[in-house]
This record gives C-alpha cells, structure tokens and sequence, in this order.
C-alpha cells in the first residue's frame, strides 16, 4: 500500500483535541491519513463542539479521559497511535493509565506533560485563571474560548476557527489527574513542538524530551494550531511514528 512515506501497514490514529476546540480541527489530518488506508478516530469531548449540547457543571478531567477510554474500548481498538494536543495531552496521559495495552504509540501535539497530582489550572495563563475565577464568581460553569490570534494560527484559517470554538467546561480545570508512570511504559512516545507559537511549559517539555532517548522529538514551524498550519506535515510525522 502507497502511504505518505511509502510502503507501510495500516495504523490506528485516536486523536484528542484542546481546550475549547473538537473533532473537527483534525478533518484535514484525518482526511490524509484515511486517503492511504488508516484507521482515524477524533472524538468530540463531552460538552464541546457537537457536543456542546451536554455541558454540564458535572464535566471533570476524568470525564473527558473516559470519552478517550470507552472509545478504545467499545471499538476494541489496539496498537492506536494515541495523539494528544495543547490540554488534550492531559487527556491522553490520563487515558493511557487505563487502556495501556491498546496502545503502541502516544504523540504530544505541543502538548502538557502532566505530573500525578497536577491540575490543568496549575499551568494556566492568568487570563485562563482569570477566566476561571471570574465564572466560579458567577456560578458559571464554562468559560469563553481564548481568541484565536493568540495561538498564531494562519490568517486563512483564524475566523473560521474562532466561529468554531466554543466554550471550556471549568470543572476540567480543577481536577488533579492521577498518573502511575503508565505514560513512560508506552513502546513508543514522541513530543512535536511548534516553534511558531512561544509557550514555556512547551519549551521545558520539548527539552526535556528531547534529552530522553526513550522519547522521539519533532520541531514544526508554525503556530499551536499545527493540524490546520501543516495538515501534512502533521500526518507524515504521526505516520512515522506509529
């Protein structure tokens, strides 16, 4: 079979997306991928985009790890490429403590590398934070999408994606996630850094990474939104390390 890098066996790709975001931003990775033959899943988590409609003030972490967990799950899915971006790295590396045998390969899309115990709000910007305590303040139980153009996403792209955006349950924020190394058990593991978009927790997890030999480092040069900057790119590299 003719794949972006030549002849290969087909993959599993579950792909998680970010804070505020969806199965939609990933269309045009999976349509790459799916072209040559993989299997592609990008689940919505619960409470955004087509899943808006169940935002709930009982959305936590845990929530949106199992969203990822009964996927694998009830597919019955094995050897996945498990790729995580932005806040879903969190997602995955709470997914992986229960479904590590399903999974042979797991990506971090400039991505957080999570410790035991971390919550996501432990590493927000203070306009998150702000965002946070303002809506508890209110009894809310989300907050607005961040604006697009802070993520240095291509012009083409930066109206379409805010329109799409919708609001981040707060309750994810706050939920401390619990990690047993699962993370470090994975065959094979892989950290993509966007050189386009300055973030210093990306930084740090890109170094240290990359100092790892267990771990396989990529640099993309473009902003955060790296699946809709460079679909192809992003394809070529998950297919490498599947």
């Amino acid at each position: 079979m003719t794949t972006l890098s030549g002849d290969a066996s087909r993959h599993t790709f579950v792909l998680v997306h970010g804070t505020s975001s969806g199965g939609w931003c990933w269309r045009r990775v999976a349509d790459l991928l799916q072209a040559r033959g993989h299997k592609v899943y990008t689940p919505t988590l619960t409470g955004l985009a087509d899943r808006s409609h169940l935002m709930s003030k009982d959305i936590t972490l845990d929530t949106h790890i199992l969203d990822v967990v009964n996927l694998i799950k009830w597919e019955g899915l094995t050897d996945v490429c498990l790729c995580g971006h932005s806040s879903g790295g969190v997602v995955i590396s709470g997914a992986i403590e229960r479904v590590l045998p399903s999974v042979s390969s797991i990506v971090f899309l400039d991505a957080f590398l999570p410790e035991n115990g971390q919550r996501p709000s432990d590493w927000n910007s203070p306009e998150a934070r702000a965002a946070v305590a303002r809506a508890l303040e209110k009894g809310e139980i989300s907050r607005p999408p961040v604006p697009k153009d802070r993520y240095n996403i291509n012009e083409r792209d930066r109206d379409w994606a805010q329109a799409q955006a919708t609001p981040q349950p707060i309750g994810v924020s706050l939920h401390p996630i619990k990690l047993t190394g699962a993370r470090d058990r994975v065959a094979k593991k892989t950290y993509i850094r966007a050189t386009g978009y300055p973030h210093p927790h990306f930084d740090r997890y890109y170094a240290q990474t990359r100092a790892d030999p267990s771990w396989r480092t990529y640099e993309v040069p473009c902003g955060h939104i790296v699946m809709l900057d460079m679909p192809e790119r992003l394809a070529e590299i998950l297919q490498e390390v599947a």
